[in-house]
């Protein structure tokens, strides 16, 4: 609900702070007195295109605050400001502001926090509904007609949104998995030789570090090997060193006795003689050891540079090859059950097709029942707003398959015949300004009565019509503007028709006013004393008189 407007420098407005209360407000004044400068800064807060024509002449800025009760959209708006970075608690009063310099450039914020323009336009699209002559929004835009129809009828569309989820995905996981067979499928005798190969190979994790290492070792032995020839040849035969050392013992065991030093060195050299034979034998199992077959060395090499290579035709590294043969051994094999999966699939899809349309289905059903109802409520509307010969019907018809979607599968529109036998097509293609203003009226009290409507502003929706007619605006007007469910309602209406004025619960009075060569334009509310005197110059225009005013107080006290 809007609650205050401030106005700085819009065109002929310096400085105006207004408050606005629940219920039916009326704005009026003569024409020319600067209604529209009102709604146009209104439209210049909730996010409308910034004109600079509209900053007051000779100043560098314009700027328009509008203060709104969220109600039950509190909720909602709070989440769109925090999609966009911003923070609102779900429920506090919404301050809306937006700056508009003279050269063009506009600002717009929420709360005092810098936001987007096109935020302020969904935000304000929430709050504020403004319905004129022109007006080619909200009613009149077919794409909301649906929702519409479905808020009076009170038709959940949640199960059908449900519905239609599960069968998308059920439908995305069919796509999907035909993509992927067919893309598999071309790679089958690809992927068939190359398992092959891996699995014939049988690389291992960690082989090539093994096998690196064991090359090496076999390498370093064939250097050591020629060594050790060497060192063997000192050891052995006649002329070797263990000969010789032999022979010295046999001699020194000889001549031992002669002396107690030769027999000292008889037992080092005996103990030489150990030492030097385990030593031999050491060297000789060194021998053995090092000495590498060389067809193991050769079978060792070849496995290795294979493995290399096999790993550099995959990309990947040698230790990875075997996950590899299981990847694609398995991509195979789901090639192979391909068909299988796919039938499964398939009847998924079957199955949740079948349920989204059983559940449109019956949506439609009630969207029908629905429909009456409302063409009914309508037709009720007509008559007394001098439109007895129009004729207002709800088309719900079924969408083509590829428009079904998570509202259903129909196409609802808002179709009139303003003449007896006339074919029935939407509003804005037969409704002339006036008769197009009290439909929006007619349906908005039909839409109204299942509950709670947003604010509303009517811009002279009574133009070209008085007397009868005229009051019958502005009985709708007010009972659009009654309480329901326990929430406020609001409805403000700029109009020229006194019928419609004395409804409101609220007043204000639009002037202009000139001082030399600066003109203003002020608004400021009527007690009941001005109210009467303001309707009285309705009637009677700048001369008021004493049978103006009579009849303003007869239409008062209808109120």
């Amino acid at each position: 609900m809007l609650t205050a407007l401030s106005i700085r420098n819009v065109v002929l407005i310096e400085a105006l702070d207004l408050e606005f209360a629940p219920g039916l407000g009326v704005l009026t004044g003569e024409t020319g007195a600067g209604k529209s400068i009102l709604l146009d800064s209104l439209g210049l807060a909730l996010g409308m295109r910034a004109d600079s024509g509209l900053v007051r002449n000779g100043e560098a800025q314009a700027s328009v605050t509008a203060s709104f009760e969220p109600g039950g959209a509190g909720a909602r708006i709070a989440a769109l400001a925090e999609e966009s970075g911003l923070e609102v608690e779900p429920g506090e009063p919404i301050l809306i502001r937006r700056t508009l310099k003279a050269d063009g450039g506009s600002r717009a914020f929420l709360n005092d926090q810098p936001c987007s323009v096109a935020l302020l336009r969904e935000i304000g699209a929430m709050l504020v509904e403004i319905h004129g002559q022109h007006d080619d929004r909200g009613l009149l835009n077919p794409a909301g007609h649906r929702a519409l129809l479905d808020s009076f009828g009170r038709c959940d569309s949640a199960g059908v949104a449900q519905a239609y989820a599960a069968w998308r995905a059920a439908a995305d996981a069919l796509e999907a998995a035909r993509i992927d067979i067919a893309n598999a499928a071309r790679d089958r005798d690809y992927l068939t030789h190359v398992v092959a190969e891996l699995q014939a190979f049988d690389p291992q994790p960690g082989e090539e570090a093994q096998l690196a290492e064991e090359r090496a070792m076999m390498q370093k032995g064939a250097r050591l090997l020629d060594d050790l020839s060497a060192i063997e040849t000192l050891f052995g035969g006649s002329e070797g060193g263990l000969a010789q050392l032999r022979q010295a013992a046999r001699r020194l065991d000889r001549i031992g006795a002669e002396h107690p030093l030769l027999q000292q060195a008889l037992a080092l050299l005996d103990r030489a003689l150990i030492d030097a034979s385990e030593a031999e034998d050491v060297l000789t199992q060194a021998a053995e050891a090092l000495n590498a077959d060389p067809a193991r060395l050769e079978a060792v090499e070849a496995r290795l540079f294979d493995l290399r290579a096999l790993a550099r035709k995959h990309q990947v590294q040698a230790d990875d090859l075997a996950a590899l043969a299981e990847e694609l051994a398995a991509k195979l094999a789901r090639i192979e059950a391909g068909e299988e999966g796919l039938a499964a699939l398939e009847a998924s899809e079957r199955a949740t097709r079948a349920a989204y349309e059983e559940t449109a289905r019956t949506l439609s059903e009630r969207r029908t029942e629905a429909a009456a109802r409302l063409d009914r409520a309508v037709a009720g509307e007509l008559a007394p707003l001098k439109l007895d010969a129009a004729k207002f019907r709800t088309s719900v018809e079924p969408l083509p398959t590829s428009q079904w979607g998570a509202g259903g599968a129909d196409r609802v529109e808002f179709l009139i015949s303003t003449n007896p036998g006339a074919p029935f097509a939407p509003l804005t293609k037969i409704a002339s300004g006036g008769e197009l203003s009290r439909f929006i009226l007619a349906l908005k009290v039909a839409l109204a009565e299942q509950g709670a409507v947003q604010t509303m502003i009517f811009d002279e929706i009574d133009r070209g019509v008085g007397g009868a007619v005229a009051s019958a605006i502005g009985d709708r007007l007010a009972r659009l503007a009654e309480a329901k469910g326990g929430n406020e309602s609001q409805v403000v209406v700029v109009t020229h028709s006194p019928q419609v004025a004395a409804r409101g619960g609220s007043h204000m009075l639009i002037a202009k006013s000139s001082e030399g060569t600066v003109t203003r334009t002020d608004v400021k509310p009527l007690d009941e004393a001005g109210r009467r005197e303001e309707i009285a110059r309705m009637l009677s225009g700048a001369d008021i008189t004493a049978e103006a005013r009579a009849q303003a107080d007869r239409l008062l006290e209808r109120v």
